[in-house]
């Protein structure tokens, strides 16, 4: 979820914490970085990065944005790292946000699995819960070693069109600072992603109406996600048990009493 990264990069303000060793952790033939020929030269080497950031949502609230490449190397001692920075700025909670290519159409809500221990999130939100082995990623391993800490985290697993797997689409990024907004309290722009999602659908609406074979697949799609949606009691994360979408009063309600809940002199501890 790179997009999300350099989304909120380029929109909070923020500034670096630390950055891990990229010699350590990362294997640069399989993932190589880029460089520039410039005519008769080099230059413009990008290496990857691995890097924390403290950063301020739309409302001022303090945050820790861990972001870049996933460790090839070291994973136990890269956990323990990150363990290390939770008890150090005494996080509260961890949150963690990918997405998986799923048959789900591109003209429904993006439904999201939750694991970790945070249990009402996992039963407000999570639509899908295999019982299943998967290849463990480094974060997994980090939502493990949270878990057995005693530490709440959460993680979500956005479930995109898997014919979408391969572009930026940006209703996915939506839905994951969505999901970290119900898992954290914090706030965030989403006013640019969503016209861009609207314009992006727009252009594969128009394709999928020129190609039969897509509008087809999509259609199957559309039947069998509904189907799916109408055997479970979960719907959006934004309406009431009616399935009613909150009023700008009610929001506004909701934010002054979080407002009136911020003790006074509450600084930049993460």
């Amino acid at each position: 979820m790179s997009q999300v990264s350099e989304y909120l990069l380029s929109t909070l303000s923020h500034r670096d914490v630390l950055r891990f060793d990229t010699d350590t952790l990362l294997d640069y033939r399989a993932r190589r970085p880029t460089i520039y020929f410039d005519q008769d030269h080099l230059a413009d080497y990008r290496p990857a990065r691995l890097a924390l950031y403290l950063a301020h949502d739309e409302i001022g609230q303090p945050f820790l944005l861990l972001t870049g490449f996933e460790p090839d190397f070291r994973w136990e001692a890269f956990t323990a790292a990150v363990l290390g920075i939770v008890d150090r700025y005494r996080v509260s909670t961890t949150t963690w946000v990918h997405a998986i290519p799923m048959p789900v159409p591109h003209t429904r809500d993006i439904n999201v699995t939750v694991s970790g221990n945070r249990t009402e999130l996992i039963d407000a939100l999570s639509v899908w819960k295999p019982h299943t082995q998967v290849p463990a990623n480094a974060l997994h391993l980090l939502e493990h070693r949270l878990h057995d800490a005693g530490h709440p985290v959460a993680g979500f697993v956005l479930l995109v069109p898997h014919y979408l797997a391969d572009t930026e689409f940006p209703l996915a990024a939506v839905a994951a600072l969505e999901s970290i907004s119900a898992a954290t309290g914090l706030i965030f722009p989403t006013d640019r992603l969503r016209e861009e999602g609207r314009d992006f659908v727009g252009r594969i609406d128009e394709q999928v109406a020129g190609n039969q074979e897509l509008a087809r697949l999509v259609t199957t799609l559309e039947e069998r996600y509904d189907s799916y949606m109408e055997d479970t009691p979960l719907k959006s994360p934004l309406t009431d048990e009616d399935g009613a979408l909150p009023t700008a009063d009610e929001i506004a309600a909701e934010l002054e009493k979080f407002l009136a809940r911020r003790r006074p002199g509450d600084g930049d501890a993460a």
